[in-house]
């Protein structure tokens, strides 16, 4: 039974302030599978979809949709990275050093049972006048001098094969071609950006073609990288916004079928905002993918991976199957009773 004559209690209003600060790596991952950048709206596709990233990100990116494209941004190395958080798994003491940053990497998994009287408290003498500010998307954590790439350190090591010169094309747009197999790696690297976090690291963990041992991850960088747009009158490039990304760079001895190893691959991701997991799953796959690349195991992986790993496009065929199927689900159970009657056994009559 319910009851509507109840009074309803009066429910606290989610500020998307509190949103930015409290929430921010579900933010980060909102802005990440929608291919936008728009903290303040992906927090508000959160309060939105109640909390479903998968739900704000399909809001999010419907929205992008119908954006006015005003320019197209030049392309700026990695390089310029303002780093919030750097470490490397194969270096001790990387040239430039660790920067740990905000993390939870080291500390101990245990759930805050603390009274929510205390635990408002605690906060409120965190944040009090005269103390550090939270971070929050738009202000990352204080950020340090730009290190230099461990690619650079593995190269100079000869470990890692030279860069080859080559006339660099224009990434595949996949917001505005098909996605199919047989596409540059440029539209692998955009698809898994954008692609559900989960399903990305299930398919990179999972994947029974991975080969013995796993890549160490030479470097893992979160931080500010500019935006730039040439000046509609003078040309030169203007910096025009921030974003946050995250970086990493894997590394991995496959050598192909009747080869030695003679040199370490690298595998390559970066996606928007403070999504570790994400980024590292991702340059787990781009190795992959480069070591099948030319092989028969090839287009069974690239199939997987541009068109499988969309959780926008998983979540409407899921929403489809809760649409009135009565008519299709009566066919199924006419043809179940068919099969069942034809062959069931005809009772025996006199001859």
């Amino acid at each position: 039974m319910t009851v509507t004559d109840a009074p309803t209690p009066e429910r606290d209003w989610l500020g998307l302030d509190q949103i930015l600060e409290r929430l921010p790596l579900a933010v980060d991952r909102v802005m990440a599978e929608a291919g936008l950048w728009a903290p303040e709206y992906a927090a508000r596709a959160l309060r939105q979809a109640g909390g479903d990233p998968v739900d704000a990100a399909h809001l999010l990116r419907a929205h992008r949709t119908a954006l006015p494209r005003l320019a197209v941004s030049d392309p700026v190395p990695t390089a310029e990275l303002r780093v919030a958080r750097r470490i490397s798994s194969a270096f001790r003491n990387p040239p430039g050093g660790q920067v740990l940053g905000r993390t939870l990497d080291y500390v101990g998994r245990l759930l805050d049972l603390l009274p929510e009287d205390e635990g408002r408290e605690r906060h409120q003498e965190a944040h009090a006048p005269g103390q550090a500010e939270p971070h929050t998307p738009e202000t990352p954590e204080p950020v340090v001098q730009t290190p230099a790439h461990v690619l650079s350190v593995f190269r100079d090591m000869g470990v890692v094969a030279p860069a080859e010169p080559h006339d660099d094309p224009d990434p595949y747009d996949i917001t505005r071609h098909p996605v199919r197999p047989g596409l540059p790696r440029s539209a692998r690297l955009q698809t898994m950006a954008r692609a559900d976090t989960g399903s990305l690291l299930h398919l990179w963990y999972g994947s029974d073609r991975r080969p013995a041992g796993h890549e160490v991850p030479g470097e893992l960088r979160h931080g500010a990288l500019p935006v730039r747009v040439a000046h509609p009158f003078t040309g030169r490039p203007v910096r025009v916004a921030g974003v946050r990304v995250s970086e990493v760079q894997t590394f991995h001895s496959l050598p192909k079928a009747g080869e030695l190893p003679s040199h370490l691959d690298v595998g390559y991701g970066v996606c928007l905002g403070h999504n570790e997991r994400k980024a590292i799953s991702m340059a787990g796959l781009d190795l992959l993918l480069t070591h099948h690349e030319g092989t028969a195991d090839l287009p069974d992986l690239e199939h997987e991976v541009l068109l499988t790993l969309d959780g926008l496009d998983a979540t409407g065929y899921l929403q489809h199957l809760l649409l009135p199927h009565h008519v299709e689900h009566r066919s199924v159970v006419d043809r179940a009773e068919a099969a069942r009657s034809a062959h069931r056994p005809r009772p025996e009559g006199p001859a």
